[in-house]
């Protein structure tokens, strides 16, 4: 599989032969398997539920660059089958024993993204994208979730059962701060922002984060987060970017200038960190002779491109930096597209050997077509020029989106759960009492009917015209029955059977 950089129709064809081969792993939509996710978790499968949000994200900026709706009703369906109804926040029952905040997130975010590139709307009678990323936030910006613990901050695990609830790290936290701050510009809601800054500060006052742009992956609550552990993953480092970002998109004057700070000292240090070496590496997993990286973080490089990408077009002042990276990046990742499988083109992990690595799988392949639909995010043949509502540039409901929201969802408020016990009105108890005396005069009526004879008085006339075969005159006697007597002949048939 060869490609061009620089050639718009070229990344456009090999995207197309890796997005068709990504989708190889995925059986969802075949007999008794589960619709919207890879096989998994494990032991079903190699995959756990939160890279299949993962996965719509990527086929949707697939779409978005390149054109290509093939796979659009795929990704909607997909989407639609794990929100998780009635708050409809991407915790579907299936999942939640096991569930983290960063699990749910990356749906979360997918859905948002589905607003910001004007993905097509789900049906009116559906969850809509915007609705479903301020579901997630909701829930997660719940006071249930933020203790006091560490000073605040998200748990890695939702159950207290799970093992990782002791855990408060960086992508949990991340995709918090990440979706805040989108949900501010596109709403122009400043409430996200603040959660935005709170997190921010948060993650730089706990040590999970430093000024000079390091995102350390997590620390534990049993001694007060004072043991961080110092791994460096490439999306921590991508999703407090691009949040940051997004951020610098929505603010103005002074505190527009602060977060242009952030952006670079994240950039710089991602840079310099990751791609070192030119093409990507995963440097805390990855090394020249071993790979101690698991399934999860073989899809991390994907991430890291299609964030990049994204922070180009809301802080034009990154673009030429950005750019050269990726397109040098991207380029070492095809070359890792030549193993025996899909035709002799499928790819590695390793994006440093000019070559096959032997480590094949979806994570891989969707690291390969995140890099190559991310260069067309500011290709000159492309369209994107970085201006609100351009092709290339997350819209906002200002500036062409068209996606709906809710600012109660994921709250519960207005949402009607049929198995939930309500406190009863004075109204529910009149009713009941109507109800009550309705019931038991008929069944005393009944009792007298039986005790005086009348039933079988008024039956044997209905009887008798069945009998001569008189059907008009047996109607008319049956039309002459009162309503109670026709209940208290129902109660009496069925006390007799």
């Amino acid at each position: 599989m060869a490609t061009s950089p620089i050639c718009t129709d070229s990344i456009k064809r090999a995207a197309s032969l890796v997005a068709s081969d990504l989708l190889s792993y995925y059986h969802g939509s075949e007999p008794g398997q589960t619709p919207g996710i890879l096989p998994g978790p494990p032991p079903a499968g190699d995959y756990y539920w939160w890279e299949s949000g993962a996965l719509w994200g990527t086929m949707m900026d697939y779409w978005h660059y390149t054109g290509d709706s093939s796979y659009n009703e795929l990704i909607t369906s997909s989407m639609l089958f794990h929100t998780g109804p009635p708050l409809n926040a991407y915790m579907p029952e299936n999942y939640t024993i096991s569930m983290g905040n960063d699990d749910q997130g990356f749906w979360g975010l997918s859905a948002m993204l589905a607003a910001e590139i004007g993905f097509p709307d789900p049906p009116a009678d559906k969850p809509q994208w915007l609705q479903l990323a301020q579901a997630v936030f909701h829930t997660q910006a719940d006071p249930g979730r933020h203790d006091d613990v560490c000073g605040g901050g998200l748990r890695w695990q939702i159950p207290m059962a799970n093992i990782g609830f002791d855990y408060k790290n960086s992508i949990s936290n991340g995709i918090f701060f990440n979706l805040g701050a989108r949900l501010a510009r596109y709403t122009g809601n400043e409430t996200y922002a603040h959660h935005a800054r709170k997190t921010w500060d948060w993650m730089m006052a706990v040590g999970l984060m430093t000024e000079d742009g390091d995102v350390y992956d997590g620390a534990h609550t049993r001694v007060n987060c004072t043991d961080v552990f110092k791994a460096q993953f490439s999306y921590n480092a991508a999703v407090f970017l691009q949040g940051a970002a997004f951020m610098y998109s929505f603010t103005k004057g002074p505190e527009q200038q602060l977060w242009k700070h952030r952006v670079q000292a994240l950039l710089d240090r991602s840079i310099a960190f990751f791609f070192r070496t030119g093409p990507m590496i995963e440097l805390s997993c990855e090394t020249p002779t071993v790979i101690l990286c698991k399934t999860d973080m073989l899809s991390f490089k994907g991430y890291t491109h299609r964030w990049m990408a994204s922070t180009t077009q809301l802080a034009p002042f990154t673009r030429d930096t950005i750019m050269r990276v990726l397109r040098n990046s991207t380029a070492a990742a095809v070359n890792s597209c030549r193993g025996p499988l899909h035709d002799g083109r499928a790819c590695g992990f390793r994006w440093t050997t000019g070559g096959y690595d032997g480590l094949t799988g979806a994570g891989q392949e969707m690291s390969v077509l995140a890099a190559l639909s991310s260069l067309l995010a500011f290709n000159e043949n492309a369209g994107g020029d970085g201006k609100p509502g351009d092709k290339g540039a997350p819209l906002t409901g200002e500036t062409g989106g068209t996606s709906k929201g809710n600012p109660h969802a994921g709250t519960g408020k207005g949402v009607v759960d049929p198995t939930e016990l309500r406190e009863l009105t004075r109204g529910d108890r009149v009713g009941a009492w109507i109800l009550t005396a309705f019931t038991l005069g008929t069944l005393v009526a009944a009792f007298v009917l039986m005790a005086s004879g009348s039933f079988e008085e008024l039956e044997g006339e209905v009887a008798a015209a069945a009998a001569a075969g008189e059907k008009k005159k047996e109607n008319e006697k049956k039309k002459k029955l009162p309503t109670w007597y026709k209940i208290a002949r129902e109660v009496i048939f069925r006390h007799q059977g």
